[in-house]
């Protein structure tokens, strides 16, 4: 506070200065052969080591329902498009159909395949001009279709679309976040400080990732990634500390101390959290997949961007703004607040949590059984690396033209290859062994009807593009790159000496993918269970609370795993995000949601924690403890899950594919997490384990706290144990002397000292005259006296 303007003006420069250099620099991303891991990944590498990377590959669908490929009609049609792309400088290798065969069963339909000169990255840049080619031919002819599908269109169509669905997230999620923010403080000034901040955080991180990815390149989709969690981390953040200082001022505290307090309380929180989410995404680095170091790197930058941020920012800008951070009132939403403050009965205002407190156990069961049925259908979830097909939107026209050639010319879209290193790819016996591998594989009824052979002799290296059978993805397909692997090559190209024989493609790629993920998840599940056991054990010194807040984040993870499968697999409910269920859930979804989750979860169990322990530490018995942590956090943690709920759900609402997935798994965890863990499985816990909450006791004595004097009144618990009679001890008002009160902050000088008794207001008389047993509670700690027991 003593160096605002600093604090200010650096982050802005530091901002700026990130995002310039990064600028400047360029993002790196991810190549193929950065993606891939396995035999198709060295397969990959083969390739790419001898300058042999295969060019984009693209075919186009002729097809007429009332032509065959017989007619003069379509055999024109053909070769003007053969003609075109000739002609467009810009394809090699094209391919006419009648000689390559490629022509369908029924003969209304033919497959032209071609390569895009150049550098295989860049294809999508140089597309557009063939594509206006055949368009062009497509326009001049009638009865007939020209469709077109491959590398370099499939990409350009999903960068485009995640250029759009970048573009609306901005414009969506922001305006979201601010409303809801409105909402929260009924102020703008208030409202706009969080988001500033946020998209603040996000720009410099961007700035950050591009000089990171030089070392780790980052997928097409990081950019998107960090911006949601960027954004709803910073929020969040941004509203525990701003709810806690508006707090602290409300119940009379100045603006200085109402800071340092916030700072104490909210600020700790934050750097837990923060550091808990960063912790969390580090286990990623333990995939072995460069897609996800890159997921790593992005989050881990925003999320401690944000942290820094809301504790250094943040406070320098609030005790600049001072009072005027409450300008801009809406009159609407305060005047309903402040109505509703008015309406408000203290201790009667929360049935859901005065029904959690007297049956923790009915509810403890309730909630679980809720969450374990919504994980049921991950029993079954099925991955896959979802192609371009499966990821672009349903109604792109070339989903439907790849389904088309799929079903056509099975295999065709997406072929297996064979990459083949030998010491002489010349040699007699290697031709041998490619003549009787071509034999075998079309005598075999698992591959389509032609075999394409490719030859390098300067570099002894062979590509042989196999069709499989089936739709490229399906059980049959998969069973064909099984023979493909297991019987094929090693009984003619496996045989011949000093040869290499591995096969790459989409679904050796997707196989080889969901292996390594496979072999790696667990090792990172036990990394991020680890450290999130060792972190809150660090932060509260209990073993209890710990194994209390991983079990609890581990329903709501099994939760949002059930519905994306039952979604994205089964279809239920599919028509309501605007999607068609794909059948599967993207390989990477379930590893990056856990981890996410994991971390994020932690900002709402940390934050509602400390104030349980803050009540507890004060002198409150444990019950009485969790019900003043749960109703004093309520609003902000409904806020909080409220905006990353918004945000989350705006991704779910985009084209693509994953993006859809991964919106919809975490606003629907996040939304579960903020409501029936936060405000029922935790407190209903909380309140069966009582006092073992805070074993072992060394580590969790309460501080000693001076006594209030003889005589001062002591209200009744809330919330009385299970079972406990009603009204069977005297209730203040009617004149009983209660026994002595713990005594605390309040306490006038010279008053007796003692040790903390059942909570008690620390020096202070209740209100006189009200109906036995109606008095507003008061607490061991009187800086929360003031304040509405419920948001």
């Amino acid at each position: 506070m003593r160096h605002r303007k600093t604090a200010v003006f650096g982050w802005l420069i530091l901002v700026v200065l990130v995002t310039v250099i990064g600028g400047g620099i360029g993002q790196q991303t991810m190549t193929e052969a950065d993606y891939g891991t396995g035999d198709s990944g060295r397969a990959e590498r083969i390739l790419q080591d001898a300058d042999l990377a295969p060019p984009a590959n693209e075919l186009i669908l002729v097809h007429s329902d009332n032509l065959t490929a017989d007619d003069p009609k379509f055999q024109s049609a053909v070769k003007d498009t053969i003609t075109a792309l000739r002609d467009s400088k810009l394809a090699e290798n094209i391919a006419d159909p009648a000689q390559t065969r490629a022509v369908s069963q029924d003969k209304h339909s033919a497959l032209i395949s071609y390569d895009v000169k150049g550098d295989r990255e860049t294809a999508p840049d140089r597309i557009e001009p063939l594509m206006d080619s055949v368009q062009k031919v497509e326009d001049s002819t009638t009865d007939l279709t020209l469709g077109q599908f491959g590398s370099a269109t499939g990409f350009k169509a999903v960068n485009d679309s995640l250029g759009e669905d970048f573009v609306k997230a901005e414009l969506t999620a922001l305006p979201v976040a601010l409303g809801i923010l409105l909402v929260v403080f009924g102020a703008f000034v208030a409202a706009v400080l969080p988001v500033l901040l946020a998209v603040t955080a996000c720009v410099g991180a961007m700035g950050l990732l591009a000089l990171s990815s030089q070392l780790v390149p980052v997928d097409g989709m990081t950019n998107s990634v960090m911006f949601l969690m960027g954004l709803a981390v910073g929020v969040d953040y941004c509203l525990f500390y701003l709810r806690r200082e508006r707090e602290e001022r409300s119940a009379g505290k100045t603006g200085p101390d109402a800071l340092k307090i916030a700072a104490a309380t909210s600020g700790h929180s934050v750097l837990i959290s923060g550091l808990t989410v960063a912790v969390a995404m580090a286990g990623m680095f333990l995939s072995g997949l460069t897609v996800f170091e890159g997921f790593a790197m992005a989050t881990i930058e925003v999320v401690l961007i944000s942290v820094v941020g809301s504790m250094t920012v943040l406070p320098a800008m609030m005790s600049m703004l001072g009072d005027k951070v409450g300008k801009g009132r809406i009159p609407f939403v305060t005047r309903r607040r402040e109505a509703a403050a008015a309406r408000r009965e203290p201790g009667r205002n929360n049935a859901l949590l005065r029904g959690v407190m007297r049956r923790p156990a009915i509810f403890a069961a309730l909630g679980a059984a809720l969450l374990m049925l919504l994980a049921a259908p991950a029993m079954d979830m099925k991955t896959e690396k979802l192609g371009v097909d499966k990821l672009l939107p349903a109604d792109d026209p070339m989903v439907d033209v790849a389904e088309r050639i799929s079903k056509e010319f099975p295999g065709a879209p997406a072929p297996a290859e064979v990459v083949v290193e030998s010491s002489d790819i010349s040699s007699p016996a290697m031709k041998r062994a490619i003549d009787d591998f071509k034999k075998k594989a079309l005598s075999s009824g698992e591959t389509g009807k032609s075999i394409g052979v490719k030859l390098h002799p300067d570099e002894n290296i062979a590509e042989l593009s196999v069709p499989l059978a089936g739709n490229g993805t399906d059980s049959t397909s998969k069973r064909a790159l099984e023979t493909l692997r297991e019987d094929l090559i090693p009984s003619t190209l496996g045989k011949v000496p000093d040869t290499t024989s591995l096969v790459r493609g989409e679904l050796a790629f997707s196989e080889d993918y969901n292996e390594q993920l496979g072999d790696s998840i667990l090792p990172v599940f036990l990394f991020v269970l680890g450290v999130t056991f060792l972190l809150m054990l660090f932060c509260f010194r209990s073993p209890v609370i710990a194994v209390t807040s991983i079990v609890l984040n581990l329903l709501s993870v099994g939760a949002a795993y059930g519905v994306m499968v039952a979604v994205f697999q089964h279809g239920w409910g599919d028509e309501l995000v605007g999607t068609e269920a794909v059948g599967a859930i993207e390989s990477w979804m379930p590893l990056f949601v856990f981890v996410v989750l994991f971390g994020l979860s932690m900002d709402y169990h940390v934050f509602v924690v400390s104030r349980i322990r803050e009540a507890y530490d004060s002198g409150e018995p444990t019950r009485e403890a969790i019900a003043t942590g749960i109703r004093a956090t309520a609003g902000v943690v409904t806020s909080a899950g409220l905006i990353m709920v918004a945000v989350f759900a705006v991704f779910g609402t985009l084209g693509m594919q994953d993006f859809k997935q991964l919106g919809v798994g975490l606003a629907v965890a996040v939304l579960l997490d903020a409501t029936v863990v936060r405000a029922v499985l935790l407190p209903s816990v909380m309140a069966l384990l009582g006092e073992a909450n805070w074993v072992p006791k060394k580590f969790n004595q309460r501080p000693d706290r001076p006594s209030a004097p003889t005589g001062a009144p002591q209200p009744q618990p809330e919330f009385a144990h299970a079972g406990a009679a009603q009204g069977s001890a005297p209730q203040p008002g009617h004149g009983q002397q209660q026994p002595p009160a713990g005594g605390g902050y309040g306490q006038q000088p010279g008053a007796p000292q003692g040790h903390p008794q059942q909570g008690g207001n620390w020096g202070q008389q209740p209100p006189q005259g009200g109906p036995a047993g109606q008095q507003p509670r008061q607490h061991a700690d009187p800086r929360f006296n003031d304040l509405p027991h419920s948001y």
